[in-house]
Order: C-alpha cells, then structure tokens, then sequence
C-alpha cells in the first residue's frame, strides 16, 4: 500500500467501538414496558432534540434525562431507574483498549468523540484509559460534533499532521464518509477484530 510508513496518528470513536452496548436486555426491557419500537429508546437518548444539544455542550447530562423523561411521561423514580439501567449494558472492550496502548508506542493515538459533558472525567477516572491517548477531542467541549468536517480539522490541526497521514475508525458509516472525504483513511468498525487488522494493515504491520 502506498506511503503505509506516513502514518503518524491513530484516531479513535469511543461509543460502538472501544465503549459498545454488548447486552441491550435493559433496553429492550424498557422499551417493551413502553410500547416503542426496537432501538427507540436509544434515538430518544442520543438523536433526541437535547441529547444533540448536549454532544455540542449546550446542554447537560440531566437535562437530556429530564427531557426524555417528560417525553416518555415518567415520574421521578422510573427516569432515575431508566438512566441508571440504560448503561448497564455498555462495556468497554478490553483487548482494543489494549491494542490502542501498544499502538501508541509507535505512533500517536487520539479519541474523536461525540459525547456529552463529564466525558472526560469517565474517560479519565472512572474508565481510566486516558493514557491510551495523545489527546481527546471531545465534541461538547469543542462545540462541534462529527460529522461536521470542521471537528476532523480541528483535531488534525491539534495534532499537527495533514489528513493522509492519519487513520481514523468510527462505527457510524456518515462520520466515516466525512473523514474519507477530508483525505483521511478512514476505517468503519464492524468488529473488533476486523478494525485492529485494517488498522495493522493501514501502518504496514504484520500483526
């Protein structure tokens, strides 16, 4: 592959592909309670009208809770055990946690995510995987969210490197069309294993 050694940075999705949602049994136990459809109450959370203005830091955590509460008409005690089982499921993949921080000995490694404010806070304290990264563009801290190509630029120029010698990998197949379209090479994460082998290919390595 051509210029494979130009590689100078790794960037990272964080939600659906190093933190991914392995068991949806909550979920979709809330969703049957309700009467919505398979995957709605996700749209409600993270597409909903607060949830966007939070991933721009125009909005709060408790203020995207609030808003979805009112919009499924529940009362105090059901939203509290809704935002409290929602995120029962998620887990964080260990092995590409893993394979980030082996990868930065040879070459740099930033997190692009579109996330709420405290993102940091998890990502540093609770999690603790901050040092898989040279940096983190975190979308409500920017006020730009992916895949605007204006968040791509910013990290690149953060970064200091153009857009050829970075690889980027995200599961939502619009934030990686965007990033192909600036010159990055982009990847789509379908699973763990296929993005760490597209990843070893884009740098030349041989595992």
């Amino acid at each position: 592959m051509d210029a494979t050694g130009a590689i100078e940075a790794v960037i990272w999705d964080l939600g659906g592909v190093i933190l991914r949602t392995e068991d949806r049994r909550m979920r979709a136990a809330w969703e049957a309670r309700l009467s919505l459809p398979e995957g709605e109450l996700d749209k409600l959370v993270f597409a909903g009208e607060m949830g966007r203005k939070a991933a721009l830091g125009q909005a709060q955590a408790e203020d995207v809770w609030r808003w979805v509460g009112s919009r499924l008409e529940l009362g105090p005690e059901d939203l509290e055990r809704l935002q409290d089982e929602f995120w029962q499921g998620d887990q964080l993949d260990g092995a590409l946690v893993q394979f980030i921080r082996e990868l930065r000995r040879e070459c740099r490694t930033a997190l692009l995510s579109n996330a709420w404010p405290g993102m940091r806070q998890m990502i540093e304290s609770e999690w603790g995987i901050a040092d898989c990264f040279d940096d983190l563009f975190i979308s409500a801290e920017l006020g730009l969210a992916k895949p605007d190509p204006k968040i791509y630029r910013l990290a690149l120029d953060r970064l200091g490197i153009p857009p050829t010698r970075a690889v980027f990998v995200d599961d939502f197949i619009e934030n990686v069309r965007a990033a192909a379209a600036l010159g990055l090479r982009a990847i789509q994460f379908l699973s763990s294993k296929q993005a760490m082998q597209a990843v070893n290919l884009q740098l030349g390595r041989t595992s």
